[in-house]
């Protein structure tokens, strides 16, 4: 493989899973081994300089595997029994090692990736899950960002205004009135249709989607509390988001059009798991997603946004959810954040698909739906309002 030249880095990046998943460190740190192998009798070359952040989270390359035993005397044995194989369940090969590179972090380097994480997050470049880890939704967010801003697309944030380091974190104290949105979320639809309304089923959901944050950094934050058995009073250690205010949204049939954005235009890439917003030629927001499958595909095409409900119920049909045919065996389920669909539905005009939140937000990105976007409940409701219905929806 030719090593890569830095205007080629940033599309590396994606390229070379798993050990180099996010940010480059020097260019030589991004070549495979026997790559760096083909090299070793050149002349020497003088060391790059790397900056804060490439020195920070550049990745070592993979060891090299144990040359192979001498083999054993043939002998005449009666040959075993296959094992069956089992194939992954997930077509993202990439799990396994980006969770053992994770376990390497520091506390330092951890902090510094939640502090990209925030900024990304507050500019609605959107990270997904603030996890304090690199990872392929981050790195997206970061080169997205950096073309909306005209920035070289190097996925290094060295020249951002990241927060400084004493505010990467604040305190969140459990109040009394957020047990409201608490309470039993069963998860059959026989049962959630008969509630009133589909709460958080613990503080620890409710606290995770306030400050848009992964259940794994909370542990770390907070070592000495026992998350999952949260209650009032209780005070834990948050990113220092702008927090989702459940306690904010109402049950909206309809958003008015807002005449201001009829300009404005939405670009959803399936395979890229992203929705884009733009004015003109200017992108102003993008946020991870999670589109259809090859079984039920989110439909491409020129569409619209037909009109956008805040805390809309939602007719779960088996029948539609996993063949696309409507049937007489339905359930019609509350709203809340436990919804299926999350605080919001913004309709196209296309039958049965929609922009949508979730109640499983540590999918996006990284699953299938039925067929239409979804979207972190924390994303859609600062998205819903950049847009307006009759906005046009690409989906490539």
């Amino acid at each position: 493989m030719p090593q890569p030249s830095a205007g080629n880095l940033p599309a590396k990046l994606f390229s070379m899973k798993p050990y180099f998943h996010l940010l480059a460190g020097t260019v030589l740190a991004a070549v495979p081994l026997h790559a760096q192998a083909s090299t070793a009798s050149a002349a020497p070359q003088p060391k790059p300089q790397t900056s804060f952040w490439g020195r920070l989270f550049s990745s070592p390359p993979p060891p090299q595997p144990a040359p192979p035993a001498a083999p054993a005397p043939t002998q005449q044995k009666t040959p075993a029994k296959k094992a069956p194989s089992h194939k992954p369940t997930s077509a993202r090969k990439e799990t396994a090692p980006i969770k053992d590179a994770q376990k390497a972090l520091s506390p330092e380097q951890r902090d510094a990736l939640v502090r990209l994480q925030i900024f990304l997050d507050k500019a609605l470049f959107s990270p997904g899950k603030l996890d304090g880890q690199p990872g392929e939704l981050t790195t997206k967010a970061l080169l997205h960002y950096q073309k909306a801003h005209n920035l070289q697309p190097t996925a290094l944030p060295d020249d951002l205004p990241l927060p400084k380091a004493e505010e990467t974190y604040t305190t969140y104290t459990i109040r009394a009135e957020d047990a409201k949105f608490v309470g039993d979320a069963p998860s059959k639809p026989a049962e959630q249709a008969r509630k009133r309304y589909l709460p958080y089923e613990s503080f620890l959901e409710f606290v995770t989607e306030r400050f848009h944050v992964a259940e794994s950094l909370l542990v770390k934050l907070n070592p000495t509390l026992k998350l999952n058995t949260l209650s009032v009073g209780d005070t834990l250690t948050v990113p220092a988001v702008d927090p989702f205010l459940i306690e904010e949204v109402h049950e909206t049939a309809a958003l008015p059009k807002k005449p201001e954005f009829l300009n404005r235009r939405i670009r959803v890439d399936r395979n890229e798991h992203v929705l884009e917003l733009f004015e003109g030629e200017r992108m102003l927001a993008s946020v991870p997603i999670t589109a259809g499958s090859t079984t039920l595909p989110t439909p491409p095409g020129k569409w619209r946004i037909q009109g956008i409900t805040l805390l809309p119920t939602f007719r779960w049909d088996e029948g539609v959810l996993n063949r696309g045919v409507r049937t007489d065996q339905f359930y019609n389920l509350p709203s809340g954040p436990n919804n299926p669909v999350g605080v919001v539905w913004c309709s196209l005009n296309k039958s049965g698909i929609g922009i949508h939140g979730t109640n499983r937000p540590e999918t996006i990105g990284r699953a299938f739906s039925h067929g239409c976007m979804r979207v972190a409940n924390w994303d859609i409701i600062r998205l819903v309002n950049l847009i307006t219905p009759d906005i046009p929806v690409l989906i490539e």
